[in-house]
């Protein structure tokens, strides 16, 4: 057996907090490495290459990238910051050696940081600790080490781990320094960092073909697209190799071998120990699967992804509206759209129902799923989704369900009114401090308990209220939480909504409509001020006569509507409420349209 080390090669994945500036650095170092000269890239964030990335700011799918300094390849893995995509962060963490671990230099460490971190550190993998956005006017740099030294202390990093390099940084101008009083215009100092700290890749060149496949992609032309790190031996082209999953063993052979250039994919005839490899020609595989050696096929252990803890139902339109906006409608079409989905995006789970025309389908939190929709109806699906509910699980014969870590910053006026609203949704306070001028409390809460509660934090704060959140655990069920104090206002006939019909409606509650829109019986047209829900009729006529009054030529004045995304729809629906989704529009409804049948639901319900 001949061990090799490649110390040509580093392997490093950039972990962090949402919006702590992971992206930009890859960029920034990227541009320094002049992977690309367009000028048009130059102020783009090019590692979030899909519409919904760049819209909100987030990085939802994990990207593989190369640089090259002093003759170094440099794999870069850029990975979600984002708790609801976690499933993505757990699964790269296997194809690399070390990691970045950005801070921002005011926020700290925070909910996400602490996750990736402590699954970075349980796979020994050395951090390099790079604190971003120094440039801030309110940094608290010495402050910000302090936190994160404590935070390796309390997830038990070991003597290695602790003596942690650390990096100062402002990613978007593209400038480290080993120390904050140093000068620098460029990345070298972190660049040299890399090199010297990351261990290379070492193993046995020479021996049988072990690959795990960490992800996938889709390519229309060659099928799957396997990526994964190789842990012993080469991948050759055209090489003959076992497939190994959970259900046995089947035979393949590797089409092309492709390794990573900056931006590109370049294809090579064969790949050694160390190296990120794209694999095509291994037909039907899936993430977790080993590619090995076809004469000596061993497996390597599989990757643990964290359980799902929330699902919602996923079914065919069946409003009287089905099938005028969306171009996939039927069971078939949104059954095979989400076991595809399950190919690539590990933590989520789609189970068949006893109904055909229903799925239900478990993720990670509100994002990881609400995303999936948007995706979704984008691509031209219509269909309606249930009320988000959380997983329980029974541990030693008790019902059990998931908590969340959740974090929370607001300005100290506003500290009450927090307080009492997370109070009735059971949850622990565990530690406050205070952060230039701003309260940071830490809580423990069910996950239930947070359905619903971002629009209200940001009303309670009138906007200045940050959180976060990610999972922490399961624990016993906590008791009963209370819903929605309001009821709906739901349109009893379908027609045109009129200017007069929703102006003598409107003192009932909040209205989430405007004149001219096409409504049905049973769709959600608002919010009652009232706990009880109302049938309404927004399509009221103003009749002509021809007496005058003093009042009848008065302008109607409308309030503007409340527009709900679909994340604010989905968290807003009660159980007997769904959510119809289509290219075009995103509806509210009752399960049951026809009042009648509704009223003697209810009533049956209450009995």
């Amino acid at each position: 057996m001949a061990i090799v080390t490649k110390d040509n090669l580093r392997n490093i994945a950039i972990i962090a907090h949402v919006d702590h500036g992971k992206t930009t650095l890859v960029d920034a170092m990227l541009k320094q490495s002049h992977i690309f000269r367009s000028n048009e890239q130059v102020n783009e964030r090019i590692m979030d290459s899909g519409d919904l990335e760049r819209e909100r700011g987030i990085t939802i799918l994990s990207k593989n990238t190369s640089i090259l300094y002093n003759g170094i390849k440099i794999n870069i893995v850029d990975t979600p910051g984002h708790a609801d995509f976690g499933g993505e962060v757990e699964r790269v963490l296997n194809m690399v050696d070390g990691v970045l671990l950005l801070v921002d230099a005011f926020e700290g460490p925070m909910p996400q940081t602490k996750y990736v971190l402590r699954k970075a550190l349980e796979q020994k993998l050395k951090p390099i600790v790079v604190i971003n956005k120094i440039d801030r006017p309110d940094q608290r740099v010495d402050d910000v080490y302090d936190e994160v030294l404590e935070l390796f202390m309390e997830l038990d990093a070991d003597d290695d781990q602790l003596d942690f390099p650390v990096i100062y940084a402002t990613a978007r101008e593209g400038v480290a320094k080993y120390e904050m009083t140093d000068e620098s215009d460029n990345l070298e100092p972190l660049m040299e960092t890399i090199v010297k700290e990351i261990p290379a890749p070492t193993g046995d060149e020479d021996g049988p073909l072990q690959m795990m496949v960490t992800t996938l992609e889709a390519d229309e032309y060659v099928g799957r697209v396997a990526i994964g790190r190789i842990i012993r031996g080469k991948a050759k082209v055209n090489q003959n190799v076992a497939i190994i999953s959970g259900d046995g063993e089947t035979k393949g052979k590797i089409g092309k071998v492709f390794v990573y250039q900056g931006l590109n994919r370049a294809e090579t005839e064969e790949a050694g120990v160390g190296e990120i490899v794209a694999l095509t020609g291994l037909g039907d595989i899936s993430i977790g699967y080993t590619v090995a050696d076809a004469e000596n096929p061993e497996a390597l252990p599989t990757i643990n992804i964290d359980e799902p803890t929330l699902s919602m139902t996923f079914g065919v339109n069946t409003s009287p509206f089905a099938g005028r906006e969306g171009q996939f409608v039927t069971s078939r079409h949104i059954r095979d759209r989400l076991f595809k989905e399950v190919e690539t995006n590990v933590a989520l789970r789609v189970e068949e129902t006893d109904s055909a025309d229903v799925f239900k389908v478990s993720g990670r939190g509100e994002l990881h799923l609400s995303i999936l929709i948007e995706q979704m109806r984008r691509e031209g699906y219509e269909l309606q989704v249930g009320k988000p509910e959380v997983v329980y699980k029974t541990i030693n014969g008790e019902k059990c369900e998931p908590i969340e870590s959740l974090s929370i910053e607001v300005p100290q006026e506003y500290m009450g009114a927090v307080m009492e609203s997370l109070g009735t949704r059971k949850a622990d306070l565990q530690n406050m401090t205070e952060v230039a001028g701003y309260i940071r409390m830490q809580f423990t809460i069910p996950a239930r308990g947070l359905i619903g509660f971002r629009g209200e934090l940001l009303t309670n704060t009138k906007g200045n209220g940050i959180m976060n959140h990610v999972f922490h655990g399961y624990v016993p069920y906590k008791g009963d939480i209370p819903g929605r104090s309001r009821g709906s206002l739901v349109a009893f006939e379908q027609g045109e909504t009129t200017g007069y019909g929703i102006y003598t409606l409107q003192d009932r509650g909040t209205m989430f409509i405007s004149p001219g829109e096409q409504v049905y019986e049973g769709m959600i047209i608002g919010e009652n001020s009232r706990e009880m829900d109302i049938d309404i009729n927004p399509c009221k006529q103003k009749h002509v006569s021809n007496m005058r009054t003093s009042s009848s030529d008065e302008a109607i004045r409308l309030v503007p509507p409340r527009i709900l995304s679909l994340e604010q729809a989905l968290e807003y629906i009660n159980e007997d409420e769904l959510v119809e989704v289509t290219p075009s529009n995103i509806r509210l409804r009752k399960a049951i349209l026809d009042r009648t049948i509704r009223g003697r639901a209810a009533k049956n319900a209450r009995k």
